[in-house]
């Protein structure tokens, strides 16, 4: 028959299946899944929290020898990844939404929600920028909202203080989760947003297209702000308040930075959890090691006593998402994580 492997390849699959015996107590689901690398893809903006979480990682005895795979696609594509089961975690900078929740629904995937740090999303200029020191969310839905595409080109037009000069636009490109939280909080909706700027996924390419040119004005995660804090000069953003306040771990955690603070996360599978002892090792080794970790990134670690109550969750499999298939603005972090940590979720967001 057409289907039947080759006598010679069809022997070879019999030889090895004999000779890999199971060990005692451990399914053949399992034993699979210890020879897989785990598989990483998501959100750039974590994507160094991941790359320094892994380093750490195999330098420990669990951790030596582990293949990991890391992918920096953007969390819609890293949520693609999970809910289609190519990943065993993906990482997000903003929660799951209802769409990818019925994705992950319709393939069986079950995931358990982990807070993982805070975020300062900055608004970034050249370094040589003279001239703009604060900018509003008005002003920065005036520049970034879709009918802005062709007609806001200059400084002056966002502010008549600011020189009459071209303005060169750098932002995160529509797969990614701070695009989708940006465009929510600013323009009031994910995908409100002119098309006709430098879009990456890669927040590197965001980098330098700011880095490199004293016209430019971009966003971006706070991580690749200090990462790149020679070259990047961050504004500051008036706050609902009327103050401007510049991102920063204080203004973060006193609830200061707002609108545009929020809680990065990693979504892990449930499946792979029990079956891959490598997941579950480099999971609680990821949570546990999150303050230096995360500092070490550059972003926001969250404090010590939440990363119990973290642990807490991890250790008890709460599945789902505590966002019910929401991007939230507006919250304060204590508020996010508050609803994070809820374990009395409605079934549809298990």
């Amino acid at each position: 028959m057409a289907s039947m492997l080759p006598p010679f390849r069809l022997s070879l699959a019999l030889v090895a299946t004999l000779v890999v015996p199971l060990a005692p107590g451990i399914s053949l689901a399992q034993q699979q899944a210890a020879l897989r690398p785990i598989r990483i893809s998501g959100s750039s903006t974590v994507y160094p929290i991941l790359q320094a979480s892994i380093s750490a990682f195999r330098q420990t005895a669990p951790g030596k020898g582990v293949s990991v795979s890391l992918k920096e696609t953007g969390s819609s594509a890293g949520f693609r990844d999970l809910c289609s089961g190519r990943v065993e975690i993906s990482n997000a900078s903003r929660p799951i939404n209802a769409k990818e929740l019925k994705a992950c629904a319709d393939k069986g995937i079950r995931f358990i929600e982990v807070p993982l740090a805070f975020d300062a999303l900055s608004v970034v200029v050249h370094s040589g920028n003279t001239w703009a020191n604060t900018i509003s969310p008005q002003q920065l839905s005036l520049l970034w909202n879709r009918n802005a595409q062709g007609r806001i080109n200059n400084w002056n037009q966002v502010n008549p203080a600011w020189p009459k000069r071209p303005i060169k636009l750098c932002g995160p490109g529509a797969d990614s989760g701070t695009f989708d939280y940006f465009n929510k909080v600013i323009n009031g909706d994910e995908d409100n947003s002119r098309r006709d700027y430098t879009a990456s996924e890669d927040d590197t390419v965001v980098v330098n297209c700011v880095a490199k040119d004293p016209q430019a004005l971009g966003y971006l995660g706070y991580g690749w702000f200090r990462s790149n804090a020679g070259q990047l000069k961050a504004l500051a953003v008036v706050n609902p308040k009327g103050k401007a306040v510049q991102p920063s771990v204080q203004s973060v955690l006193q609830g200061k930075y707002q609108p545009l603070s929020r809680v990065l996360f990693v979504y892990v599978s449930d499946q792979a959890l029990g079956q891959s002892p490598d997941v579950r090792n480099f999971t609680t080794f990821l949570v546990r090691n999150s303050p230096s970790l995360v500092a070490k990134a550059n972003y926001i670690p969250l404090p010590e006593s939440t990363i119990r109550v973290v642990e807490t969750k991890l250790y008890r499999r709460v599945l789902g998402t505590s966002f019910g298939g929401e991007l939230p603005v507006g919250l304060t972090i204590g508020d996010a994580l508050q609803r994070s940590f809820d374990q009395h979720k409605r079934p549809e967001f298990r």
